[in-house]
């Protein structure tokens, strides 16, 4: 398998575990809003909301896929791609949740798009 075919897949590992993160943020805040009284029933609704389901799946891709890469490529080059997922976290919570983006979380995201870039390159 070709390096940019690799790369290819530690990009869709990444991308699937930032959904993975977005749709467990939905279903933890959908659980949220139900206001069940006791930890134990809160736990047990959190458990079966579709998005928790569909957020552990997409964990169990990205994991999937994730052992595929390392063992193929040397995980110093792989392991600073994890890096973008903060920068899809950050953007897709920002787009589709409605969370903040402030000055200084949108520059660390570009100091971290900058560091993935030099170390992609090495």
């Amino acid at each position: 398998m070709t390096r940019t075919a690799l790369i290819g897949l530690i990009l869709a590992s990444v991308a699937f575990n930032a959904l993975a993160q977005i749709l467990l943020r939905i279903g933890a805040r959908s659980a949220a809003q139900s206001g069940n009284g006791s930890v134990l029933a809160g736990f047990a609704d959190l458990a079966f909301r579709p998005a928790i389901l569909a957020g552990l799946a997409c964990y169990g891709f990205s994991l999937l896929t994730w052992l595929y890469v390392l063992g193929r490529i040397e995980v110093s080059f792989a392991y600073p791609f994890l890096a973008l997922g903060f920068v899809l976290v950050a953007l897709a919570g920002w787009q589709l949740l409605g969370e903040p983006m402030s000055p200084a979380r949108a520059t660390g995201i570009g100091i971290i798009l900058v560091g993935v870039l030099v170390l992609s390159r090495s």
